[in-house]
């Protein structure tokens, strides 16, 4: 339904959450399309392994702190991060 107005941003939040996992790589599967076409999507997620499909960067927020901002990729690089 938010598709159906053609907008230039689309802000997901918990998308996975309480899903199947098949539903949820079926998911990935249309945002990276969705990406592909050229819309941005904000993804609001806990579920980092379903974050790292779909996402290009992250910010990282603990108790309504800022702890990171940047590519999905600096977060192999500091295990205490990712935790």
């Amino acid at each position: 339904r938010s598709l159906m107005g053609n907008p230039l941003a689309l802000l997901l939040d918990e998308p996975s959450e309480g899903l199947a996992p098949v539903i949820v790589d079926a998911m990935a599967r249309a945002i990276l399309e969705l990406k592909r076409e050229g819309l941005c999507v904000l993804l609001a997620e806990q579920n980092l392994r379903f974050a790292r499909r779909v996402a290009d960067r992250a910010c990282i927020l603990e108790t309504g702190v800022l702890r990171h901002e940047g590519p999905l990729s600096a977060l192999d690089a500091d295990p205490a991060l990712r935790e």
